[in-house]
């Protein structure tokens, strides 16, 4: 019989997945046989990362409730769209809280999608994408800089308020191995149990707070151009209208419009032609032939760290410094370390702050290595030249260090989607997990880079989870990471320079800019 294996969906072993099986049939007894942990399973890879929020969106019964930092208006986000919208349908309550900065969806399918009455939008902080124009968000960079740079970066996914997944994974094509240019190599948790409260109520603080607008107060009816609100006679003159009539006739045209684009959205989503076959394949087995994974997940000691709404924005505040709830979280961390620390961060710059615990870990003989991305593989210039410019003082502290390679031949093993690429035009393999291992025990696995945004400016979120095996098994996965082949050992083979002259240039003059405080 045909089966593929899909780690972590259903945390049960030796269970067939069947059409009628709900989340709460597989979570509720799992959970009552501990009662007092977290159930926990680390997604490595972009392709079961992606169908594991699939199966658990078509299997929601209440509530999904999402929270991502960009949705992109790709194949990935059409697709991740349109699982919504049939869940909606089908009278589950979805909410959709996406951070302003990115977002790039066109603003008809934005009102169409909030148009249903079982789904809510609201942008966190929209002062730069969402009906906000040029000079408006000029004049907010100008008279409130710190707050227009406050982002909201956490990544949760949340259903039925009794699972969840949160990581650095956004909704996009990179973060699940289909990006044309870059695949992320990133890294996600599967939660149930006793954890997941505290989860519901972070998306409540943020859902409800003054910062989250809901798309209706921002964005004007699309389709409202439709209608002639004034319409004229022969002569030029304006006649009499019944505005009770027009604007029957303007929810008329509404309802037709929003139900096309949804009526297109499905179709796109049915549409073979808009994904790779395994894609396809995986989507339409995964109702009737999910294999659960045999003692794959761990059951733990664990707490959720979250920084709260706003951190640390008042009104003309242009102090870039003040930390948050993660941060304090995250050096506590770092200062209950003994033995070693092993981090990956896609970006890596250091503050004053992080510099002292740092010193003061290797102070105490803690050894520290850190994964990071190379200029090679890197597609933010700006945080790589705040990198390049501490690679000297990080190695004169006796940090190892360890650049990801742009052609990881690990891309292989995560990503199978690479036989569909010719060789020599695969996308640039990229870091993006964020994941910090203490002492071969401590695990945190979230949203936080290591540089000063996270640290001071956006807000993040993540899971530190206490468990040997768990910690000793994702340490694996990181050195594996920084072998040779998978990245450059910087201190052995120097800085790398395997990029072309123009990137080489561009980060020359980069490193030359003050940016440090909001890199």
């Amino acid at each position: 019989m045909r089966s593929f294996i899909l780690a972590a969906i259903l945390f049960v072993s030796q269970l067939l997945a069947q059409e009628n099986t709900t989340i709460e049939d597989i979570i509720v007894p799992l959970v009552e046989k501990h009662p007092d942990k977290t159930g926990l399973y680390v997604l490595e890879k972009g392709g079961e990362a992606l169908l594991t929020r699939g199966w658990l969106a078509d299997r929601a019964i209440k509530t999904i409730d999402v929270q991502y930092f960009i949705w992109g208006n790709d194949n990935i986000g059409k697709l991740a769209a349109e699982t919504l919208l049939r869940a909606a349908e089908r009278g589950v309550h979805v909410r959709v809280l996406v951070d302003d900065f990115l977002m790039s969806a066109e603003s008809d399918e934005i009102f169409a999608m909030a148009y249903h009455p079982n789904i809510e939008i609201r942008l966190y902080n929209p002062v730069h994408s969402v009906g906000v124009n040029f000079f408006e968000r000029l004049a907010k960079m100008v008279i409130d800089f710190r707050g227009s740079n406050q982002r909201m970066h956490n990544k949760m996914f949340v259903v039925d308020n009794m699972i969840a997944i949160t990581g650095g994974r956004n909704m996009e094509n990179q973060y699940f191995d289909f990006g044309h240019k870059y695949n992320y190599r990133d890294r996600d948790v599967l939660l149930v149990g006793k954890v997941l409260p505290e989860l519901s109520d972070t998306f409540e603080e943020y859902w409800n707070h003054k910062l989250a607008k809901p798309v209706k107060h921002l964005l004007k009816n699309p389709f409202e151009s439709d209608i002639d609100w004034a319409p004229q006679d022969d002569r030029g003159d304006n006649l009499d209208v019944d505005k009770e009539k027009l604007l029957k006739e303007l929810d008329k045209v509404t309802r037709e419009r929003v139900n096309s684009i949804y009526k297109n959205l499905h179709a796109y989503a049915q549409d073979e032609s808009n994904y790779l076959p395994e894609v396809r394949q995986s989507m339409a087995g995964i109702t009737s032939e999910v294999v659960a994974i045999t003692e794959s997940v761990y059951w733990l000691d664990a707490s959720f760290i979250s920084d709260r709404p706003g951190k640390n924005n008042t009104w003309f505040n242009f102090n870039m410094g003040g930390g948050g709830d993660s941060t304090t979280a995250l050096a506590q961390l770092l200062n209950s370390a003994k033995d070693n620390v092993v981090i990956q961060s896609p970006y890596l710059i250091l503050s004053s702050d992080a510099w002292d615990l740092f010193k003061a870990a290797l102070a105490r003989g803690v050894s520290i290595k850190i994964c990071t991305n190379s200029l090679a593989a890197s597609d933010n210039l700006a945080a790589f030249s705040g990198y390049s410019s501490q690679i000297d003082e990080l190695l004169d502290a006796g940090i190892e260090l360890y650049e990801y390679r742009h052609d990881a031949k690990r891309r292989y093993d995560l990503v199978k989607q690479y036989s569909q690429y010719k060789e020599g035009k695969l996308p640039i393999f990229s870091l993006h997990a964020k994941t910090m291992v203490v002492d071969d025990s401590i695990v945190f696995i979230g949203t936080f880079n290591l540089d000063p945004r996270s640290e001071n400016l956006n807000t993040e979120v993540g899971i530190i989870a206490k468990h040997d095996e768990l910690a000793r098994a994702v340490k694996r996965e990181i050195e594996i990471d920084m072998s040779e082949g998978n990245s450059w050992n910087v201190r052995k083979d120097g800085r790398n320079n395997d990029t072309s002259i123009m990137k080489r240039t561009k980060l020359f003059f980069m490193k030359l800019l003050p940016l440090k405080p909001i890199l």
